[in-house]
């Protein structure tokens, strides 16, 4: 790297240590160029460039309105027209943009004409779990629907395995306490539960919760004696997946996209 460029790299760690705007790794997962973790490989890798200077440093923040950026010389553009879409989730989709394993994807149960407007998921669900997923590519609408503050509530159903006692029932609705994969803990917050019917030695529960931590109602359910068997998630605030099958989408209706924007 010759010194001139050095400095215009100098500049833009600079900039990005005090500026607003956005991540970058985050604005190239947005763009659909590659899931977070892999966008900050590229970037660790010097595969990309800001204004014409490669870039190497994690955590610098860009201007997508102004700021030129590219990949392996090739620029990155992201969609002037935002979109938004319910899917049904199909168990064994992963919830990414891009799977390093080669797993297969939610975007590839969308057509290309979507794909290619660089949409991705708002939040995800586990390879093992199906039901309704939304995907945009409007980082604005993505980032309020993601955001703790915002508590949109998602609804699931759930067959575990045995009989859950009432007792374990008001366990899970004031909250308990599940481990983390750091080995920390976290207290669940209030959830709303209910017994739907008994299937021979299991049980259909319908659950509802305001948070979004990785693989939290399983967890919750082991954490009271009670593994998930199945699980799919049939609501997202006040969207459910009606008319809409395993493996289909829609677009959301402009109505929709307001509701859940005011959160109401």
């Amino acid at each position: 790297m010759s010194e001139q460029e050095k400095k215009q790299q100098q500049g833009v760690e600079r900039r990005g240590e005090h500026d607003g705007g956005e991540r970058l790794a985050r604005f190239l997962a947005h763009a659909g160029i590659a899931s977070r973790r892999h966008a900050e490989e590229l970037i660790a890798a010097g595969r990309v460039q800001v204004n014409g200077s490669v870039v190497t440093t994690q955590g610098i923040r860009i201007d997508p309105e102004h700021d030129h950026i590219s990949v392996d010389g090739r620029p990155v553009r992201v969609a002037a027209k935002h979109i938004y879409v319910l899917l049904h989730k199909p168990v064994g989709y992963v919830s990414t943009a891009y799977d390093p394993q080669g797993r297969p994807t939610v975007l590839d149960l969308l057509p290309r004409e979507v794909r290619d407007l660089r949409v991705y998921p708002v939040g995800r669900l586990d390879r093992d779990t199906s039901g309704l997923l939304l995907l945009t590519n409007d980082g604005d609408f993505a980032l309020r629907l993601s955001h703790p503050r915002y508590s949109m509530q998602k609804h699931y159903e759930a067959l575990v395995q045995g009989w859950p006692t009432q007792e374990s029932l008001s366990a899970l609705e004031q909250g308990v306490m599940i481990a983390e994969e750091d080995g920390g803990r976290h207290q669940t917050g209030p959830a709303r539960v209910q017994l739907l019917r008994r299937v021979g030695a299991d049980s259909w529960l319908a659950l509802t919760i305001h948070e979004g931590r990785k693989r939290q109602v399983r967890r919750m359910l082991m954490a009271v004696g009670h593994p998930v068997r199945q699980l799919m998630r049939v609501g997202v605030g006040p969207l459910t997946m009606a008319g809409v099958s395993v493996g289909k989408w829609r677009y959301l209706t402009e109505r929709e996209v307001k509701v859940l924007l005011n959160g109401s």
